[in-house]
């Protein structure tokens, strides 16, 4: 049997960091894993610039209910999840994405949790696992499952590196120019294509 896993910001969603950060106005919170690959350094710096800026959890909900998935991506997931089964490997934190969940029609999400003070504002973070995208996705393989794996950036390839197939998806070109070796797509029809041509490799 075959089971994809796919990263969730920047494949399916809008970067929910990215667009919190236009929305309040404070272009620290731009950063991501693609400018600053060691995650807990990221986070602990997001945490920093969230509370000096009395940043709230509602705030956030009200960032992420005003996004949409991105073009394509709710059709693709919809045809991917009648081929293979779906695993979303994301290092968000389900109190962020709830509110996406529904609009991709509820695919099974692992990821992390959030800590919350009495204000509502942020105050740490809990990791579901560490490297948990690797773990998951050896995991898989011992259940007997052939692991296709698509993601974006840098936190993306412990599990591309674990996976059977490995795909990035509109990657930024320095890694581009680190990983040479991972098949490269730039839209959801191409990813599509891509996927497509797996399995049909997978079933002759």
């Amino acid at each position: 049997m075959i089971l994809t896993c796919l990263d969730l910001e920047g494949v399916l969603i809008p970067e929910i960091w990215i667009n919190l950060a236009e929305k309040m106005g404070i272009e620290e919170l731009k950063l991501t894993t693609r400018d600053i690959p060691d995650y807990d350094d990221l986070m602990q710096y997001r945490i920093g610039i969230c509370n000096k800026h009395q940043i709230r959890l509602d705030d956030i909900h009200e960032v992420v209910q005003q996004l949409d998935p991105l073009d394509g991506a709710v059709e693709f997931l919809s045809w991917l999840r009648e081929e293979s089964e779906v695993v979303i490997l994301s290092d968000t934190f389900r109190e962020f994405a709830k509110p996406m969940m529904s609009k991709l029609n509820h695919p099974t999400l692992f990821c992390h949790n959030i800590e919350i003070d009495s204000n509502r504002q942020i105050s740490g973070y809990r990791l579901r696992l560490k490297d948990q995208k690797r773990h998951a996705v050896k995991s898989f393989k011992s259940l007997n499952f052939t692991v296709n794996a698509v993601g974006d950036s840098y936190n993306d390839l412990p599990m591309l590196e674990e996976a059977d197939h490995s795909i990035l998806f509109r990657p930024p070109a320095r890694l581009l120019d680190e990983k040479p070796e991972y098949q490269v797509v730039h839209s959801h029809e191409e990813l599509k294509s891509e996927l497509q041509n797996i399995f049909s490799n997978h079933g002759s």
